[in-house]
């Protein structure tokens, strides 16, 4: 009886150590799945930081075999295994009824009878008036005279005390096919009105991350060129206009002598633009020498410069065509970035000419609308 008293008590106690050392790996495995709940400062950094390493490797070690399984499928002449799209808020949008798609005859025909038809087919040479607010700042007077060496054919003229509605009358005797009114608060652009002469529409877009050409680092200096227009994810009805809106401001005929390109790029309904100058690079003949110094360190007859990328006319290209353009460029042609640097959100657009008491609005933001960062109007 003592002898199996003894076993039971051994059995007993193995059983007990089993069950503590179970319980340890389950409390490793908590305190890895979960460093919040260490207290102590230092083991939970230490438990974090240990987890982020493994997370790092593991992907790593994912990557390589994905890339390897692609390379052997590759060498066997199959199928290579579909890359994964990361999930962005950008390709998970709230699907939305006005995106244009291309067999859409309705807005093609649109088109060719709106208010900007007339400029986009060269038929009239856009001629843009440029002014302020009533009180404005020397920011904003430099930063219209950076707008002017963006936009061909722009002219500043002074506010004065006149209201906008008469500079609107001004401006249609004039002939000017468009104004930009630049608003100023607190001695800082903050609102820029587009207004499309002579029968509008009139877009009201918020003015935000000004960068003048002077604060840019290494800037580039424009050239009186006529610039490339490069018009990225205008999608909507309401995209395609407001793009329209702002393909009028320039004329339709680039010269690429110029290596001028100006971008607005829309991204969820921020409108981001940038003005470069791109500059092509010199290759240099290699030579064979044999044991002798080359003819350029001699000082003798230098190799002739060539140029190396041929450009298309560029109108609406896609944004990764551009960027493919801008990488290929970057290789053998870096481009200077001329300013101005800034960003543009849309707050209404308004049917004829700029009309605060009787206009009717297109469209206008209002913030119940945000109902979701997944919902965008442009």
């Amino acid at each position: 009886m003592g002898k199996e008293k003894k076993r039971k008590g051994s059995c007993e106690a193995e059983a007990e150590a089993v069950a503590e050392r179970g319980g340890g790996e389950e409390k490793r495995k908590k305190s890895r799945t979960a460093p919040s709940e260490i207290k102590n400062k230092e083991k939970r950094s230490a438990v974090h930081a240990k987890l982020k390493r493994e997370k790092k490797i593991l992907k790593r070690k994912q990557a390589k075999a994905r890339d390897a399984a692609y390379k052997k499928a590759i060498e066997l002449g199959e199928e290579p295994p579909e890359k994964k799209v990361p999930r962005t808020i950008e390709n998970t949008r709230e699907p939305d009824e006005t995106v244009c798609r291309p067999d859409d005859e309705e807005l093609f025909a649109g088109n060719d009878a709106d208010e900007f038809s007339a400029v986009l087919n060269c038929g009239v040479t856009p001629k843009i008036l440029i002014t302020t607010c009533r009180f404005h700042s020397s920011r904003g007077l430099a930063f219209i005279e950076e707008l002017k060496s963006v936009i061909p054919n722009a002219h500043d003229y002074a506010r004065g005390t006149y209201d906008l509605k008469k500079i609107v009358e001004y401006a249609k005797r004039k002939d000017f096919t468009a104004i930009i009114n630049v608003h100023t608060n607190r001695r800082e652009p903050d609102g820029l009105y587009i207004i499309k002469l002579p029968d509008g529409p009139t877009a009201h877009f918020k003015l935000s991350n000004l960068v003048l050409r002077k604060d840019i680092k290494n800037h580039g200096n424009p050239t009186s060129h006529k610039p490339e227009l490069v018009l990225n994810n205008f999608t909507t009805r309401l995209g395609n206009r407001i793009g329209r809106l702002i393909q009028s401001l320039f004329p339709q005929e680039p010269d690429f002598r110029g290596r001028r390109v100006v971008t607005f790029h829309n991204q969820r309904d921020f409108i981001f633009f940038r003005h470069h100058r791109y500059i092509f690079d010199a290759k240099e003949k290699k030579e064979d020498s044999k044991g002798k110094a080359t003819q350029a360190a001699k000082g003798k007859n230098l190799p002739e410069k060539k140029v190396i990328a041929r450009l298309q006319r560029v109108e609406e290209m896609k944004y990764s065509m551009y960027c493919c353009m801008l990488a290929t460029l970057t290789t053998s042609t870096p481009e200077k970035e001329c300013g101005p640097r800034f960003t543009l959100k849309l707050i209404s657009l308004q049917h004829g000419t700029f009309d605060t008491k009787g206009g009717e609005h297109e469209w206008v933001h209002k913030p119940e609308m945000d109902t979701s960062r997944r919902r965008f109007f442009l």
